[in-house]
């Protein structure tokens, strides 16, 4: 009786097409030793255990994104955008995809600041993660009475959108003209028992000069940058894809227009800043904090994964060890211009 003969099993085909197996081809690089890394950063006076903050408008109030990951695992929670009361927001359709981003005009949907005090804030507090409240509101009246509500309900810090038009003035957005962005901070400042940060808007001739106005006004931080304006067409139908025409564009696009902010506003005034737009990967929040950023916010990157945050967080410390460096806030202003 002939023996059965036994053949090894056939190589793969078409691992760099060298035959060999899956496993074998693209061995998986070791990661360096992270553990010895100092992850803490200071923002205006407020110890984050590492920079890495969930940026307001896309972590809702973390309850969705907590189902995914322990939330004290974050250097803080901007929270999403509160305004004195409740809104609806703007009717749909309200978010659009772009190339390498996306556009929205959600509109500030929120249950007003007096249920996120009894309803998220609770919540929250049970993660040990520093919390920041961001307001929007339509005189500086309105920004007041939050920063009061806010500071006795206990939050870290408040995060001041001067996005947002001021009724008194015409509509005009404060965070496009110095003295408007000057009068809300004044009166958010004057009104706030915690660190007052106040979010700048790109969509200005000149950040530095908001930079300055707020900067004299009291501010204790910066944030930057807001959205940029955008918009999308339907060629078919000619309608604006986006019910309110124009949105927000955030997302890997706008990036470089955020690192180049951060260090002009870095060089031009003495405060700490979170620096954000378009952070998706460990290698954009190190543009940022090279730039001059203190900390980094992700936010759209978010919705496509919603681990960005921690695998951001992780890969700063390895460009930490792999640049010799004890601890990420070391990174903080150390670009070398030309």
């Amino acid at each position: 009786m002939r023996e059965k003969q036994f053949f090894p099993p056939d190589p793969t085909i078409g691992q760099a097409g060298n035959g060999c197996a899956p496993e074998k081809v693209f061995p998986a690089l070791e990661k360096p030793d992270i553990s010895h890394i100092d992850q803490s950063v200071e923002l205006a006076g407020v110890t984050l255990k590492n920079p890495v903050v969930a940026a307001s408008g896309t972590f809702g109030f973390g309850r969705e994104y907590g189902q995914f990951f322990d939330l004290s695992e974050l250097g803080a929670i901007c929270c999403k955008g509160l305004t004195l009361y409740p809104r609806e927001g703007n009717p749909p359709p309200r978010i659009a995809e772009t190339p390498m981003g996306m556009l929205n005009s959600v509109g500030l949907q929120n249950p007003g600041v007096d249920a996120f005090i009894a309803d998220e804030l609770p919540f929250l507090r049970r993660n040990d993660v520093k919390v920041i409240a961001n307001i929007s509101g339509n005189t500086p009246e309105e920004y007041g009475v939050m920063c009061e509500k806010l500071s006795a309900a206990g939050v870290d810090m408040i995060e001041v959108n001067i996005s947002c038009p001021n009724v008194k003035a015409g509509g005009l957005a404060y965070g496009t003209r110095p003295e408007l962005a000057a009068e809300v901070t004044t009166l958010a400042k004057s009104h706030a028992a915690v660190p007052v940060m106040v979010k700048l808007s790109p969509n200005v001739t000149d950040i530095t000069e908001i930079a300055r106005a707020v900067a004299d006004a009291g501010a204790d931080a910066l944030s930057l940058i807001n959205t940029l304006r955008g918009m999308r067409i339907d060629v078919n139908t000619r309608r604006p894809i986006l019910k309110m025409n124009t949105g927000g564009l955030s997302g890997p696009a706008v990036l470089p227009v955020a690192v180049r902010m951060v260090w002009e506003v870095s060089n031009a005034v003495d405060l700490p800043i979170l620096g954000m737009g378009g952070v998706s990967k460990a290698g954009d929040a190190a543009q940022l904090m090279l730039a001059g950023a203190s900390a980094v916010a992700v936010g759209t990157a978010l919705f496509a994964d919603p681990y960005a945050p921690l695998k951001v967080r992780d890969g700063l410390a390895e460009i930490a060890v792999k640049q010799g460096l004890s601890a990420v806030r070391e990174l903080t202003g150390g670009v070398r211009p030309w």
